[in-house]
Order: C-alpha cells, then structure tokens, then sequence
C-alpha cells in the first residue's frame, strides 16, 4: 500500500492504496463522490473528467498515486448548499443533459475550456468537447449550455 495525500475539492484528505488504484477509484471508492462517473474504463467517454491543479484530466486513465500533494476538484465541488454554480444551471435552463450520466465530465470539460477560452464560439466549444460522449442528445442544446454558461459566468 502506498499513502497518497490530496487537496480533494479544497479539503486535505489521505488513503492507503494499491499503486495500480485509478483517480477514479480513488474519487468513488475510497471518497465516496458519486459524481465523476466510469463510463467506458478506455478514455472515450469523458464522463469521469475531473480536474486536477485546474487542468480537465478522465481520471479513469490516471493513476492516484500521481495527484499525490496535487488539487483535485470535482462536479460536487461546484454548486454550493443554495444554488447551483452557472455551468450547472445554464446545463438546466437549456436542457444540456438527458439522462445527466456524461453531464459532469462534460460540465467540468466545459469549465476548463473557459478558464483558458471565456469567449469560445461554437466551434471552440465542439471541439473542446471531442472526448467526451453524449449518447442521448445531439450535442444541440450541450453547446448552447456552455455558452450561456460561460456567458453567466462573466458576471
């Protein structure tokens, strides 16, 4: 077993894992977060992208071991106890998701977009989102959520 220690959506928490333990595992097995979902276990599918030290990673392809000392942030990380954060809400108010289950890989892709890029245009925005897999919408209204999202969080 290996001791790994990390800033888990800005709380300091430690574990004991086998040095084979994925990120993901890590997140839902020992933390408990449900949210960063495994949807293909190969990295096509983005629903288990999380960020770590701000950059968007698909924790299913990341060992733990290497966020040792690192920041990781998660979907439930976003919203606070009164609202949702204006990724998530713009996601509701233009029916970005369907079924929800590649909705938090794609919201927190879509945050690492617009931390680098706070004005993409549609075409940045679908480009962003090559990894990350939708199997219930067309990608239509998803596009339209991170705009509006990305347009509420200028303010």
């Amino acid at each position: 077993m290996i001791p790994v220690t990390l800033t888990l959506n800005g709380k300091v928490v430690s574990a004991d894992i086998e040095p084979r333990t994925l990120l993901v595992q890590l997140i839902r097995d020992h933390f408990h977060l449900t949210g960063t979902h495994v949807g293909c276990d190969t990295s096509q599918c983005g629903a288990c992208v999380v960020h770590v030290d701000g950059v968007s990673v698909k924790s299913c392809t990341m060992l733990a071991v290497q966020v040792d000392g690192a920041k990781v942030q998660t979907i439930e990380s976003l919203a606070d106890k009164e609202r949702l954060h204006p990724m998530q809400q713009a996601f509701k108010d233009h029916h970005g998701l369907q079924c929800g289950f590649c909705t938090p890989g794609i919201i927190m892709s879509a945050l690492n977009l617009i931390a680098k890029n706070p004005n993409p245009s549609e075409s940045d925005i679908r480009d962003w989102l090559e990894g990350n897999l939708c199997r219930c919408t067309g990608y239509h209204n998803i596009v339209k959520a991170i705009s509006a999202g990305a347009e509420a969080m200028k303010s």
